[in-house]
């Protein structure tokens, strides 16, 4: 059923008649039915012109640029072919409601640029849904975006107040807000086109998108004299070439006077010569998240690489060991890497190891079996005998946080091998074990001041466990607020960590060897190894 009503008529012969589409016209008609717009180009022409006909005398009608009888969609080549430019001509709707014209290529609207002709039809689809196939991502469902050039809210606009002013002649209204949003109209057409080409359902929440973005050399300036009437709508942005973004424009349109808008735009807009052209169809994934624990067995190896003043210290490190196995079984690509805390190039991480998380940029593969991420483990211990990964699996972004909160409210166990000046006996450091919940003042060592802002932070030493080795060695375990400086609480820094094992023993000591013997974050989850 032709969704116009004879009230529109009036409407959408103006329309027509300024070189309008179909689908448009249903648009600044208010027609919010999907069906409609569905329908092939063609048919939808042919209908228009049987509903405008006034009577069974044949009728002409003035167009600038009309519609063709035969409209055949141009073979897209590189994505997109511009049509060939339009003559004057004129339309003849004769008794059996065939178009006739003198004009043989396609009329390009005045409102949506070609956006609702060409773009719609299944040969474009076909080609974006081509691009996408040899992407090679692996997706169950997708996303579909478009970006339209910022010169369509101008021309709607100014289709809007011509309806608007000829709709009042009949003692109609029409709201702004009654026109049908162009992109909306877009997505009914081309959602189900595409779900049908790829076979995979389109979803709002999916991580795998597929974006469009249109532009339009000819009307580009169509923007241009909102920024001398509403300078304020327009300012530079960093990531932005031009001024007139799309949010800008529509800025200025709600505060532009009509009388001023109609002084500086033809109402209705100009007929283009050619369609939009597309700029760029762009495939994307959602990062994805894979976490575990790791243990660290080497003490010459750190937790990120290296680099200092553009030069390589090592020639790797926990961070590069297994995010490298990632970066190729994901096909991603970049990485970002994050621990619960991070240790020395000299300390190992023993126990049940350090939670990380890794977030993989742009991955095309993202389907893995249990099976699969438990030999992908295997593959990276079996890479090298400096650190080993446990626990791993595929987590959620919102998951990370719970290896980040509470972060300074953990607690660390350590082991530490300490050389003390003066000779010892057992019984000098036995006293240690009997300290509970120390506090102590830590102004940020020297060793680190390079990269962490000078502060006193407070932290707590909650227990402390001896073992005597020799005269000037001894193991310490102890067990502290996360965050906690260990070698700097071993040795002083200089007096910058109050009070520390030298003070409290009255000796001058020193940290030979320290391992971090566990990390109490209770994520992720442990899982049977």
């Amino acid at each position: 059923m032709f969704p116009l009503t004879e009230e529109n008529k009036p409407v959408a012969q103006l329309l027509l008649n300024s070189g309008t589409c179909p689908r448009c016209i249903f648009r600044l008609c208010g027609v919010d039915v999907h069906v409609p717009y569905k329908l092939p180009y063609k048919e939808l022409v042919n209908d228009l012109q049987k509903f405008l006909e006034t009577g069974k005398d044949e009728l002409i009608l003035e167009v600038p640029n009309p519609p063709p009888k035969k409209i055949r969609l141009q073979e897209l080549e590189d994505g997109i072919d511009n049509l060939s430019q339009n003559g004057e001509g004129r339309i003849s709707v004769t008794e059996d409601g065939n178009i006739a014209s003198k004009n043989s290529n396609l009329s390009v609207c005045n409102v949506c640029l070609g956006i609702l002709q060409e773009f719609c039809e299944k040969e474009f689809i076909k080609k974006v849904c081509q691009k996408v196939e040899a992407s090679g991502f692996e997706f169950t469902n997708l996303v579909f975006s478009v970006s339209f050039p910022p010169q369509l809210s101008v021309r709607e606009h100014a289709a809007w107040l011509l309806v608007k002013q000829e709709m009042g002649k009949h003692s109609l209204s029409l709201g702004r807000n009654d026109i049908v949003p162009l992109k909306e109209a877009y997505k009914w057409i081309t959602h189900p086109l595409f779900s049908e080409e790829l076979g995979v359902p389109i979803d709002g929440k999916s991580l795998f998108e597929v974006s469009v973005v249109f532009a339009h050399p000819e009307t580009v300036e169509d923007c241009h004299f909102l920024g001398a009437i509403c300078p304020d709508c327009f300012k530079p942005a960093k990531n932005k070439q031009s001024v007139f973004t799309r949010m800008a424009v529509m800025k200025a349109l709600t505060k532009i006077k009509e009388e001023d808008f109609r002084k500086q735009f033809p109402c209705p807009p100009n007929s283009p010569k050619a369609v939009c052209t597309v700029l760029e169809i762009e495939c994307a994934h959602g990062a994805v998240f894979v976490a575990g624990r790791y243990n660290k067995y080497s003490r010459n190896l750190p937790q990120t690489p290296w680099i200092i003043d553009g030069e390589r210290k090592l020639e790797s490190s926990v961070e590069e060991l297994i995010s490298d196995h990632l970066l190729t079984v994901f096909k991603a690509e970049s990485f970002n890497f994050s621990s619960s805390g991070r240790e020395d190039v000299d300390v190992r991480t023993l126990g049940n190891g350090r939670p990380f998380a890794i977030e993989l940029v742009n991955p095309h593969r993202v389907h893995f079996t249990p099976q699969e991420i438990k030999e992908l483990q295997q593959k990276i211990n079996k890479s090298s005998n400096k650190i080993q990964v446990r626990d791993l699996q595929l987590v959620t972004r919102e998951a990370i946080g719970h290896m980040k909160e509470g972060e300074e409210d953990k607690t660390k166990t350590y082991s530490a091998l300490i050389w003390t000046s003066t000779a010892i006996q057992k019984k000098d450091i036995e006293f240690l074990n009997d300290i509970k919940d120390l506090k102590i003042d830590q102004k940020t060592p020297l060793r680190v001041l390079h990269r962490r802002p000078l502060a006193v932070r407070t932290r707590v030493v909650h227990s402390m466990e001896t073992h005597y080795v020799d005269e000037h060695h001894f193991r310490l375990c102890l067990k502290t607020q996360a965050g906690t400086y260990i070698k700097e609480f071993v040795h002083g820094d200089f007096g910058r960590t109050k009070p520390n094992i030298g003070s409290l023993m009255n000796v001058t000591a020193d940290i030979l060897e320290l391992d971090v013997e566990s990390v109490d974050v209770d994520w992720p989850p442990a899982l049977d190894d």
